[in-house]
């Protein structure tokens, strides 16, 4: 875990976020440290399963599942000291995309995610398919690909991936901000 400090000016709160609002999202680096109980009950956990490699995974299950989780200080930092103003910010861990957005959400607006905007890594398919995991729960257990989400002005969309991109992750344009009863859609 990590723990920090922040001046109350520089809170991210979410309190203005509105419609019309664009999110983006930063790439996960696989399955971070989320969904395990049901990881082991899909796979097999033995070391040959573990190091078999998969031509879908580009590796072997073990570097999928055990890839180092993100961690995202370094971006949010970067993203600040572009001078843009995150108005709010979801990291996608347990619960995935329908228990951590609306946490950034106030009252009367709602996200929507785009489940195509962004490239979904291979071990979440496998993941689906070998566990026959409906993809609603999958989108409520895993981050899909995605472990952090940002709102931002849309005239602040390019600066953000800019600095994104300036502090090594890969961000995509994954939604929007509509008006609405507090929570998400995906479509």
């Amino acid at each position: 875990f990590a723990v920090g400090v922040v001046d109350e000016k520089d809170l991210i709160t979410g309190k203005d976020i509105k419609a019309g609002d664009t999110l983006i999202g930063i790439a996960s680096s696989g399955v971070h440290s989320n969904g395990f109980s049901l990881v082991r009950s899909v796979f097999t956990i033995t070391e040959e399963s573990l190091n078999t490699y998969y031509d879908s995974l580009g590796k072997t299950l073990g570097e999928a599942l055990l890839a180092p989780t993100k961690i995202y200080v370094k971006t949010l930092k970067e993203i600040k000291n572009a001078g843009v103003r995150i108005k709010g910010c979801s990291h996608i861990t347990g619960g995935g995309f329908y228990e951590n957005i609306p946490r950034m959400l106030k009252d009367g607006v709602r996200a929507v995610v785009e489940k195509d905007s962004y490239p979904i890594p291979p071990i979440f398919a496998k993941l689906a398919k070998e566990g026959e995991i409906e993809e609603q729960m999958m989108y409520n257990t895993y981050n899909m690909g995605i472990g952090m989400i940002v709102a931002v002005d849309p005239a602040d969309v390019d600066k953000t991936m800019e600095a994104m991109r300036a502090a090594g992750d890969t961000p995509y344009v994954v939604g929007k901000i509509t008006e609405g009863e507090k929570g998400v859609t995906l479509c």
